[in-house]
């Protein structure tokens, strides 16, 4: 486990806001060297803190806005049936997440297309088709009320 300062969490904080500033900025908002900042922002990633950087689309201006929350229960939970859906699921680029939980459903995922025709098609066609799913539930987003990628320290 590697030891994460004060400077590490506020740098992290810093790269979360905004991974596009350069490393002097970054030196200068934690008052280190560029060089410092610099040997700081490589240690995170190659320690795994810092997994990747990723830019943020406006689901809205894509036509991906349609977002809904569909509870999945598998037939039963031997470890093939769970293996099997995890890697299938994984495939449907319609899937932004997919938790594996407790309670009532096995899984939750959350899905993006473009209108309810969409959601429509992607379940026949796609989340359907995946062997083992004994039921799903659908929940349609109204507003989302907040979005965050963000760890907070």
């Amino acid at each position: 486990m590697i030891k994460i300062d004060s400077k590490d969490r506020e740098l992290l904080t810093l790269l979360q806001e905004d991974s596009k500033r350069t490393t002097k900025e970054y030196a200068n908002r934690l008052g280190l060297s560029t060089t410092a900042a610099y040997e700081r922002i490589k240690r995170l990633e190659k320690s795994g803190v810092i997994t990747k950087y990723v830019a943020l689309v406006d689901k809205t201006k894509v036509n991906k806005a349609f977002m809904v929350l569909c509870h999945v229960k598998l037939i039963q939970h031997i470890k093939d049936y769970v293996l099997q859906f995890e890697r299938e699921v994984v495939q449907l680029e319609e899937v932004s997440e997919c938790h594996h939980t407790s309670g009532d459903y096995d899984y939750i995922l959350k899905v993006n297309v473009s209108d309810m025709e969409a959601y429509r098609e992607f379940m026949v066609t796609k989340l359907t088709a995946i062997k083992n799913i004994g039921s799903t539930q659908s929940s349609f987003v109204i507003n989302e009320v907040k979005y965050s990628t963000a760890v907070h320290f």
